[in-house]
């Protein structure tokens, strides 16, 4: 089992998967919020792409909301995990979901302030988080890049789970993933530093890379 140091070095891993991206235009960049922005700011910065990000909410079961049953993004998407899902009653579902749509808009208007709306129109949405569990929030930003006019669709994490990469390929026009063990704990696991990002540094990234 390989461990990165931190984020700044998995982004830089993962961008040597992406030189093929280098130079093309109409690229861009999109962290999911709030772990894969550091990743995304160093691919960004290598593969010569602008940067920008994704605010996509997992819906956590109840009990334990590190167990996703879903995730729900920009634009009203929602993207349910059915084998886990059905284990919870609608008032779960509707609860987790209204608690979940609040911190989502709420970190949406904070990220984009100053900045225009996300159009991927016509573009190839590069979607980069610092690891790959359930593949949950990984679905809805697809389904979200798709719906705001992406041409084409990577979604790319320095480490993953086979199966929720399986179930990607099926959605995303390409999957990388640097390392796929076969026997996967949790992704942060397979980091030294897995801090938790604040939303100070989701915008320092941002500024610097405006």
């Amino acid at each position: 089992m390989t461990t990165y140091r931190d984020r700044a070095e998995a982004g830089r891993t993962l961008a040597d998967e992406l030189t093929g991206l280098a130079g093309e235009s109409g690229v861009i960049v999109l962290g999911l919020v709030r772990g894969g922005v550091p990743v995304a700011q160093v691919v960004a910065e290598r593969i010569g792409a602008p940067l920008d990000v994704l605010v996509i909410r997992k819906l956590g079961m109840p009990w334990a909301r590190e167990v996703a049953f879903g995730a729900l993004g920009p634009g009203g998407v929602q993207v349910l995990n059915e084998h886990v899902a059905n284990q919870l009653s609608e008032d779960d579902i509707a609860d987790t979901n209204r608690r979940e749509q609040a911190e989502l808009e709420r970190r949406d208007e904070l990220y984009r302030a100053g900045r225009s709306p996300l159009d991927l129109t016509g573009r190839t949405a590069v979607i980069v988080d610092d690891g790959l569990a359930t593949g949950a929030t990984a679905r809805a930003a697809v389904e979200v890049a798709r719906r705001l006019g992406a041409r084409r669709v990577v979604v790319a994490i320095p480490v993953g789970s086979r199966e929720a990469k399986e179930t990607l390929s099926a959605e995303a026009d390409q999957v990388v993933c640097v390392q796929c063990p076969p026997e996967f704990i949790a992704v942060s696991a397979y980091y030294e530093d897995f801090h938790e990002v604040d939303d100070e540094e989701v915008v320092q990234a941002l500024t610097a890379t405006a």
